[in-house]
């Protein structure tokens, strides 16, 4: 009897080794296939995260420098010389004994009764708004993946649309400065965002011809409305006191939209990554206290340089 137990005993150990030796093989022969394939990030062309984390937080610098310091003292400068055009001259009536308050061009009262700072207001306000309006409009919380992708993509699509009246508008205000500047910031938010975009359609599972015509139709927005503006612009009224407030109105409203996509949208996303890495890092901490991961020094630094950079720029390109 303590003979057959025995025999039992040494038959399950060896069923034992043979079962931990064949998970060793196994996992030893994981790891060469692993090794041996290729990183499919990298085959495909795609960058890496962390040198798209980089281009993310320099593309929201970039929009908050263009449009705090580029976009918003442009879009002034031209309502007020609109302004200052549309007012009636001025005519020494006491030095001048020919003149009569009769001879005086009537003035409107739209001209008496609506101020400048209207203006600069309602066009920042409206383009903030538009862009929280689509974003709410766009938030995939629907059960069905198609209708997210939709959603996601129309959002997106009306992003690039607004991204597209900026440029427009900066091309009708003849200033190389605000061009230029406005051209790379645009550039540099697109690079991440179509990155995303198609990263999200994969994850729906969408067909390869679904996700290019949703690619596509990201791609066109922003130069169609670009050229959609600049005609609109160009051909606003035949004075150019029309023109300029018109131009100075559509970078303000672009103006609005860069505020919202770089501080509602680009930076919280950053910021939660940055939580994130953090949370994973210090995972082993219980202290119960208040952790905020936030952005890395590299990071801070390149956002700092990406908003300081549009300055430097207006500094170095100066119009005629």
């Amino acid at each position: 009897m303590r003979a057959a137990i025995r025999q039992e005993q040494q038959t399950d150990q060896g069923r034992t080794v043979r079962v931990t030796w064949g998970s060793h093989v196994t996992s030893a022969r994981r790891r060469e296939q692993q090794a041996a394939q290729p990183d499919c990030r990298h085959a495909t062309g795609a960058p890496p995260l962390e040198k798209l984390q980089f281009v993310s937080v320099l593309g929201a610098g970039l929009l908050c420098g263009t449009a705090l310091a580029i976009i918003i003292p442009e879009g002034v400068e031209l309502l007020g010389d609109a302004w200052r055009d549309s007012r009636p001259p001025c005519v020494n009536v006491v030095g001048n004994s020919n003149a009569s308050l009769a001879s005086l061009p009537p003035v409107s009262r739209a001209d008496r009764s609506t101020p400048l700072h209207f203006f600069i207001g309602v066009s920042l306000v409206v383009g903030f708004t538009l862009m929280f309006i689509v974003d709410q409009i766009g938030n995939p919380r629907t059960g069905m993946s198609n209708s997210t992708s939709i959603t996601a993509t129309l959002g997106l699509v009306i992003h690039a649309a607004a991204d597209g009246v900026a440029l427009g508008a900066a091309v009708a205000s003849t200033q190389i400065s605000v061009q230029v500047i406005v051209f790379f910031a645009v550039i540099l938010h697109k690079a991440p965002a179509a990155f995303g975009l198609v990263s999200f359609l994969l994850h729906t599972s969408l067909e390869k011809r679904q996700i290019q015509k949703h690619l596509f139709a990201f791609s066109v927005a922003a130069p169609l409305l670009a050229i959609a503006t600049y005609f609109f612009l160009s051909m606003t009224g035949g004075s150019s006191e029309h023109r300029l407030k018109a131009t100075g109105i559509g970078m303000l409203f672009s103006a609005g939209t860069f505020l919202y996509v770089a501080t509602v949208h680009v930076l919280p996303e950053i910021s939660s990554r940055g939580q994130q890495r953090s949370s994973h890092l210090h995972h082993h901490a219980s202290t119960g206290a208040y952790q905020q991961g936030g952005l890395g020094v590299l990071e801070s630094l390149t956002l700092v340089i990406g908003a300081g950079l549009p300055v430097l720029l207006s500094l170095g390109l100066h119009d005629d």
